[in-house]
């Protein structure tokens, strides 16, 4: 449940049109909902601005559609992340209506557009083709939290130009998510191109001495530029979410 979802709920008590038993019924499920083998948070976007997420890794397929199912019924948005297409398609056997992104590996369902609450649009910025799996985690991940989300792909080091190409496009943007492998340099050159914030999320992708990762997280942690925010290898919803927060920060301090 969300905080609209409520102040609605709230208000149509207090207008008379809704008893307060029914009332109760619709909160019953919060802060939590037990399923046996997870405990669904149903008040987390009202602590934190958006929903529990579904992280759908070593989950069983029927776990995350029950998840799915049970964060749905509380009319929220609904994201699951890191979904296979076996887990996918008992999801949607059971929401015809959710839609899986499959480059992403991530299901989605929502009642009607998700509205735009970001000041800025984020600009997800990819080094390689071999990224994208995890910056369309970011992209999805982006526009299911609320944002206006453009992607711009293959404008890594070994051809800068391309990224030059791009300066107007990087300008604009509210907050720059930039995924890179290999030696991960994408994330400190665009951080000393740009004023906005920028959050680097390393990937798995590269060669041998690149340790799953581990080179280019290291070079991140380490960039010249000033003020460039790492996440975790792979992790292209984390970026999302924490440009999410960022962009949902008015210029006078205002959320």
């Amino acid at each position: 449940m969300n905080a609209d979802r409520l102040h609605d709920l709230l208000q149509r008590v207090r207008r008379g049109e809704l008893e307060v038993r029914d009332a109760l019924q619709d909160l019953r499920g919060l802060p939590f909902e037990d399923l046996g083998f997870a405990r669904v948070d149903h008040h987390r976007a009202l602590r934190q601005g958006f929903g529990e997420v579904i992280f759908g890794e070593g989950k069983t397929p029927e776990q995350v559609r029950d998840i799915f199912s049970a964060l749905r019924s509380q009319g929220q948005p609904v994201l699951a992340t890191r979904v296979d297409p076996e887990k996918a398609e008992v999801v949607l056997a059971e929401h015809p209506d959710a839609e899986y992104h499959r480059a992403a590996r991530c299901v989605t369902w929502s009642d009607g557009p998700v509205p735009v609450t970001g000041r800025g649009p984020l600009l997800v910025v990819t080094a390689g083709t071999s990224d994208l799996p995890v910056a369309e985690e970011a992209v999805v991940s982006g526009r299911h939290l609320g944002n206006e989300v453009e992607l711009v792909t293959d404008v890594g080091v070994a051809g800068i130009h391309r990224l030059l190409e791009t300066r107007e496009r990087l300008e604009q943007a509210g907050v720059l998510i930039v995924v890179a492998g290999m030696e991960g340099a994408l994330a400190s050159v665009v951080g000393g191109l740009v004023h906005q914030p920028v959050i680097a999320v390393p990937t798995s992708i590269g060669y041998g001495a690149s340790f799953g990762g581990m080179a280019a997280l290291l070079s991140m942690l380490n960039s010249c530029a000033t003020g460039v925010t790492v996440v975790n290898i792979d992790n292209g919803f984390g970026a999302a979410a924490a440009a999410t927060r960022i962009n949902r920060i008015r210029h006078d301090g205002e959320r």
